[in-house]
């Protein structure tokens, strides 16, 4: 079977910019109970990890990075295949799409994060 081909490197950085945008439009709250019992606030946000072919999309609440959603690289920044993690049964899920959130699910990793969101409220 034909691996999956790896992400180029130059989408790897198209891909944490857009996650940093992401983060700073949707993640303005400071996390007021990590303040109060570390002293200081975490960002909460989206962080994006490649491994071969795909690209996981994790967020951290402010106590805890929790997986939210795989997509594979399908060779365009605005076609990416996507699976939704499913707490219920550990794992990703290309097949499932009655989620909330699912209609944002567009191709793109911003659509995907929007759907993440909706999913998974903080």
């Amino acid at each position: 079977m034909p691996r999956k081909p790896t992400i180029p490197i130059e989408i790897h950085a198209e891909v944490q910019k857009l996650v940093d945008e992401f983060n700073k439009e949707h993640f303005k709250k400071p996390n007021l109970i990590m303040r109060a019992l570390f002293g200081r606030t975490p960002n909460p946000g989206y962080s994006a990890r490649f491994r071969g072919g795909y690209l996981y999309l994790e967020r951290f609440d402010g106590l805890y990075t929790l997986p939210i959603c795989r997509l594979a690289w399908n060779g365009a920044m605005d076609n990416w295949g996507f699976a939704i993690y499913k707490f219920s049964v550990g794992r990703y899920d290309p097949e499932e799409w009655f989620f909330p959130g699912a209609n944002k699910v567009n191709g793109t990793v911003t659509g995907a994060m929007k759907a993440g969101m909706d999913a998974y409220p903080i």
